[in-house]
């Protein structure tokens, strides 16, 4: 795989590190790789333990006893979010305990960088955000179906919600000369 830097081709086998977290052991080539009579692993004498250190909290599974040798930081766990991702990381990858934290962590952490904008005083626009004026050019018939969705299920949690349970007042009775 090429790519492009400064109008110039890139081999990345010349980059440091490239492919360290490949798995001998666990390669999905290797029947082919058999056929074609080439090695299992060229260069396993010269795997590093580790390429990236870490200056950030980087939160790791339970069954790796070390984190990977490249592993991205742009954000380590804050706010309740990351209160809910560290818990979620002290259970097994094969768990919904595991898995379900994460997509609520994620969705407050959504609402959290909303706070957050609204109290550096930026107003967020979730409409360009969401990418919403690429699904109406390129999606429309889906986005309309989704827009018509979010508002019948927010009428239906509103009715539901107005719909409590209230005394109904009965009518007052009048006999036959209009007298209370």
């Amino acid at each position: 795989m090429e790519t492009k830097q400064n109008n110039r081709p890139i081999d990345p086998k010349q980059i440091k590190g490239w492919g360290i977290d490949a798995d001998p052991k666990n390669d999905p080539t290797y029947p082919m790789r058999q056929r074609m009579n080439v090695g299992q692993d060229p260069d396993s004498k010269h795997r590093p333990d580790h390429l990236q250190p870490e200056n950030t909290e980087v939160l790791r599974s339970i069954e790796r006893p070390d984190v990977s040798a490249v592993f991205g930081t742009p954000a380590p766990p804050v706010g309740l979010s990351g209160l809910i991702r560290r818990a979620a990381f002290k259970y097994s990858e094969n768990e919904y305990k595991h898995w379900l934290p994460l997509i609520v962590a994620d969705r407050v952490g959504v609402v959290e960088g909303i706070l957050s904008d609204l109290a550096h005083g930026k107003l967020p626009n979730i409409w360009a955000e969401k990418g919403y004026d690429m699904e109406w050019k390129y999606n429309r018939t889906a986005f309309i179906t989704k827009l018509a969705t979010i508002g019948a299920v927010t009428a239906g949690v509103v009715v539901w919600l107005s719909s409590g349970k209230k005394e109904k007042k009965r009518p007052v009775k009048k006999d036959y000369l209009g007298r209370f």
